[in-house]
């Protein structure tokens, strides 16, 4: 029986086409946004310890309440924002179940969602599943900051939604206060909401700090913030991230996010929600990343490649149209093949699939691993 393809342009995503291709090939994977090294061996313990306590059925549908509750004292500790644990604070199996239920909890057919483009590669199908319509409005290359006559060219009538990704992925661009300000000066006389991703919100650079659309007054009411618990506590496999949004909006949120996955892995909760009691924990990781960054860009004066040092992510873009008139797909599986290197070309981010002749490294990897990259990159001929 013939299926009509709902995604009928999508595939198997990139970062499993070259995360599968560097294990083929045995190459460094530094592809795929996951941490190339182990969690905090202490929330290990804590996981095992609620384990053995009995948590181990279904949590409530909004997340464990000392959960919320440490979210809670996490935002008033780092933005100095009030939530309401009960009402504002969804946790979710991952930040991109997270992207999905606030989507579909406010897209209908025919509504406009602004994309910033390049962007992550669930934004798009989320909306089009929902029936809504991507309006992509380019970033400015070569720092990918938004051009806001841009944006407001790109809102009509029919605009519902406009997506915000800070720290970007995959440029690592920081969003500014005038950013905050723009966003909000085109919104506050329209019925349009906002969709921040900020799972990288711990990962900043050189003195930046993260600017949650949260700090933004109104922003703040018309705004789901997602994050991700995965990103900061080098956990992705645990998939466990979390909503932040008005009470209005948290109401609509929960309707989707009970029919997704009901719930979030009950152990794990628990064990996240002590483990935040330390917040040095999260206040250190920009320096544990920027000297990862630093490591890799160091080693990177030595290639060919030119670059911007990232202000955010774990994510290195590098550009090589000086050198070659290959594409950014070929080289990536080259590197792979040929030197075992795996990397992402950032023509898939984009909606027209243009390449700019630039490939993404992530560099959340062993500084071993980082430096014998390096290595190989230094010598690779194009």
């Amino acid at each position: 029986m013939p299926i009509s393809s709902k995604l009928p342009n999508v595939g198997t995503t990139i970062f499993t086409v070259m995360s599968k291709l560097a294990s083929d090939c045995g190459a460094i994977n530094l592809s795929q946004g996951f941490p190339g090294f182990d969690c905090d061996p202490a929330l290990l313990d804590l996981v095992t310890q609620y384990m053995n306590a009995g948590h181990n059925q279904y949590a409530p549908m909004s997340g464990v309440p000392i959960l919320r509750e440490r979210i809670v004292g996490k935002t008033k500790f780092i933005h100095g924002i009030d939530l309401d644990s009960e009402n504002e604070v969804t946790v979710v199996s991952g930040a991109t179940e997270a992207l999905y239920a606030a989507v579909t909890a406010v897209v209908k057919l025919g509504d406009e969602v602004i994309l910033f483009d390049p962007a992550y590669d669930s934004y798009a199908p989320a909306v089009e599943l929902n029936g809504g319509i991507p309006v992509y409005v380019p970033l400015e290359m070569p720092d990918f900051s938004v051009n806001w006559e841009r944006v407001k060219s790109a809102i009509t009538a029919k605009t519902r939604l406009i997506m915000v990704n800070t720290p970007h992925n995959p440029s690592g661009y920081v969003w500014t206060k005038e950013d905050l300000a723009s966003l909000a000066d085109l919104i506050q006389d329209k019925d349009i909401l906002v969709i921040s991703d900020e799972v990288y919100e711990h990962i900043t650079f050189d003195g930046r700090k993260h600017l949650s659309l949260l700090t933004h007054s109104l922003l703040r009411s018309r705004t789901f913030v997602c994050c991700s618990f995965g990103k900061t506590f080098h956990v992705t496999g645990w998939k466990i991230g979390y909503c932040l949004a008005p009470p209005q909006l948290t109401a609509e949120f929960r309707k989707v996010h009970q029919f997704l996955t009901f719930s979030t892995a009950t152990p794990m909760q628990y064990a996240l929600a002590e483990y935040l009691s330390e917040p040095s924990l999260y206040f250190e990781l920009p320096d544990f990343y920027q000297k990862k960054r630093d490591l890799f860009c160091e080693g990177l004066k030595e290639t060919p490649f030119e670059f911007t040092p990232a202000q955010g992510s774990f994510f290195q873009m590098v550009s090589y149209g000086h050198l070659s008139d290959e594409s950014d797909y070929d080289l990536a599986v080259r590197l792979t093949k040929e030197i075992g290197v795996a990397s992402i070309p950032i023509s898939v981010f984009f909606s027209d699939k243009k390449d700019h002749k630039i490939l993404r490294f992530c560099f959340a990897k062993n500084d071993l691993d980082l430096a014998s990259a390096l290595d190989k990159l230094i010598y690779f001929k194009f």
